[in-house]
């Protein structure tokens, strides 16, 4: 199943119309938004739980997630 503009919301919170067409674009799915989310947020705890790293249409999502938390908050490292 497609990302919708409300699953994009609802997973990340208030996002910009580019980062929202940014995302539907990559044509993934809710789930990998989430776990996009999550790496982004904190990658410790998901290399703690074993994951394997993002690839793929996630690894895309990470990458978006990065630039558009970079250009809010002025940063290049978390």
């Amino acid at each position: 199943m497609s990302l919708t503009r409300d699953d994009v919301v609802r997973i990340l919170g208030p996002v910009d119309d580019q980062t929202i067409a940014q995302v539907i674009g990559i044509g993934a799915t809710p789930d990998e938004l989430a776990e996009a989310r999550a790496w982004v947020v904190n990658d410790e705890s998901m290399i703690g739980m074993g994951r394997p790293l993002a690839t793929g249409r996630v690894l895309q999502l990470v990458e978006i997630l990065e630039s558009v938390e970079e250009e809010a908050f002025g940063t290049e490292e978390r």
